[in-house]
């Protein structure tokens, strides 16, 4: 069972959580897709903090709970990562992310690759230009769940990805684990194997479920993921 939504002040704005397992168990901070908020890991994160760990799920900005700011370029989501972080108290964890979640993830192991113990990343795409361009898309009417700005801040950004999201991939050195939607997901696969041709501790993982991998098929996703946290060498933070 989730627990209760809590709130903290981070990078300027609050941001609204969920945690799971013993406080002081090694962390896990799961990063959920654009559209989504922190209970989308509801049926992981549990079995995750049965290792034991202490497992955390924020909604990220213009997401569910947390603040809707206006403000939602990629490195600024990245900022509001790494201070949710510290004021927590902690200084490295597991972070694991998926489709945007993911991007998140990866821009902080360029930007503070200490913070990160090992990381996944659930059918992210490589930061590619899209050819042709996404249309931006058109508002629906009922409400919301999220801010509509952040959905046309992404689209434009996932358009023309700025250049130093690929350029600085040779940061993330430490222990990666690409995990693939296969055919049926709208991610190009091969974007996913160009990420792990380029980092230098990766390992690639398929599971044909599309791009929800988490959700369609949870039980091959947590022994994917179970197996590359290897409970034998975690240190807690």
């Amino acid at each position: 069972m989730d627990t209760e939504p809590r709130t903290v002040q981070a990078n300027g704005i609050t941001l609204a959580y969920r945690a799971w397992g013993p406080r002081d168990a090694p962390p896990v901070l799961l990063l959920h897709a654009r559209g989504a908020d922190g209970t989308d890991w509801s049926e992981i994160a549990p079995a995750l903090a049965a290792g034991p760990r202490r497992v955390y799920a924020p909604d990220l900005r213009g997401h569910g709970r947390s603040d809707r700011p206006g403000d939602y370029a990629y490195a600024t989501m990245r900022d509001d990562v790494h201070a949710f972080l510290g004021a927590l108290g902690i200084t490295r964890a597991d972070v694991m992310g998926h489709s945007l979640g993911g991007a998140i993830a990866y821009l902080l192991a360029q930007h503070s690759p200490h913070v990160v113990r090992r990381l996944v990343l659930e059918d992210v795409p490589a930061p590619f230009p899209l050819d042709p361009p996404r249309p931006l898309a058109e508002r629906p009417g009922e409400d919301l769940p999220y801010d509509w700005a952040m959905i046309l801040a992404t689209d434009r950004q996932r358009n023309a990805p700025d250049p130093v999201w690929w350029d600085h991939m040779g940061r993330i050195t430490m222990p990666t684990l690409l995990i693939g939607g296969g055919p049926t997901s709208p991610i190009p696969q091969e974007q996913i194997g160009a990420l792990a041709e380029l980092l230098p501790e990766a390992r690639r993982l398929t599971i044909d479920a599309g791009h929800l991998v988490h959700e369609a098929r949870p039980e091959a996703f947590l022994a994917a993921v179970e197996g590359f946290l290897s409970p034998a060498d975690r240190t807690p933070s």
